[in-house]
């Protein structure tokens, strides 16, 4: 007899988020009215202590996604459980648990702690806001920085931001969110503010933190090294919708939607003589208050034809695991 499929730590249905945009005179005279479609109509699911990465173009609505998985936003339609709960439903006390239970890791480190803390009551913060009782707050943020090999603790406690550098900086970011011992951990671009020669200590240490913690991740990128090294799966995300989910080495080993190979094709080759190829498409990211029919990609793809501007394709499997939405596969 099979064992029974493990339920998703995280799992969204049908999850939408759309913003209603200035009109012009036209479309007022003749009572549109617009919408951008940040995030329209996605699944996914998000099993515990997987690592996923969320690629795509700046304006396809990967932080969009990030944020109402940790109900910062509200969905405009869609469901959005988390260990079975429904987040829509939650009271006043199960929210202050969620919150508990799952972290952002925000970009930019500089502007993520504020100037006038220090180390100490940045990390204290999180578990006052949320009801851990003083007497545990000691231990609680030693105990996360030394999940983040910051050093000696009572140290980088008395410490201010402008002490420390931006390497140190995302360390302690990655610590708050730490200090509340998390189950879901979303990070956002959470190396694109740093230099690179720290880079790969940031993504080491996520990968331990993985590793070790057991954390289910979702890692948001435009940048598919950073996403190759840390995440187990991928999702490719253009205008609102999940264009191709796969195991990670198999989504850029072997890409089955023209957006994806367009993405891959963009990541600058190791050697700075060597130019960097163009993208295999035309145009840049489309509208998402203006969204063509059929296929979102239809307009930049070499590869349409004309079921494209009338279907929408679906998102299937063409391998286990691994699933596209691009009538290629369906001709």
């Amino acid at each position: 007899m099979s064992a029974a499929p493990e339920q998703p730590l995280v799992a969204a249905y049908g999850l939408a988020k759309h913003y209603p945009v200035g009109r012009s005179l036209r479309q007022v005279l003749r009572g549109e009215r617009p919408i951008l479609r940040a995030v329209d109509g996605v699944d996914l699911a998000l099993r515990p202590g997987e690592s996923v990465g969320l690629v795509g173009e700046s304006g396809s609505g990967k932080t969009t996604i990030g944020r109402l998985l940790l109900k910062l936003t509200e969905p405009s339609a869609g469901q959005i459980a988390f260990a079975g709960e429904d987040l829509g439903r939650l009271d006043r006390r199960a929210t202050l648990r969620f919150r508990q239970r799952a972290q952002l890791v925000f970009q930019n480190p500089f502007d993520a702690l504020n100037p006038r803390f220090s180390i100490g009551r940045a990390l204290a913060e999180p578990l006052s806001n949320t009801g851990v009782p003083r007497a545990e707050h000691e231990a609680r943020m030693a105990e996360s920085l030394r999940r983040v090999h910051l050093g000696d603790p009572a140290q980088v406690l008395e410490r201010m931001p402008h002490q420390l550098s931006g390497g140190q900086l995302q360390r302690v970011v990655l610590a708050r969110a730490l200090v509340l011992r998390p189950r879901f951990l979303v990070a956002d671009e959470p190396v694109s503010m740093l230099d690179v020669s720290v880079r790969a200590g940031i993504l080491n240490l996520l990968r331990e933190l993985r590793d070790t913690l057991g954390l289910t991740t979702l890692a948001i990128s435009h940048d598919l090294t950073l996403v190759r090294y840390v995440c187990e799966r991928t999702l490719v995300m253009y205008l609102g919708k999940v264009v191709e989910d796969g195991p990670t080495a198999q989504v850029i080993a072997r890409p089955a939607h023209p957006y994806t190979r367009a993405l891959i094709r963009a990541v600058p080759r190791p050697h700075v003589d060597q130019p960097r190829d163009a993208l295999p498409l035309h145009g840049a990211l489309g509208d998402a208050a203006n969204l063509a029919s059929g296929c979102r990609l239809r307009n930049r793809c070499p590869h349409a034809f004309d079921r494209c501007a009338a279907e929408t394709p679906a998102l299937i499997e063409i391998a286990p695991s691994h699933r596209a939405a691009c009538h290629l596969h369906t001709a």
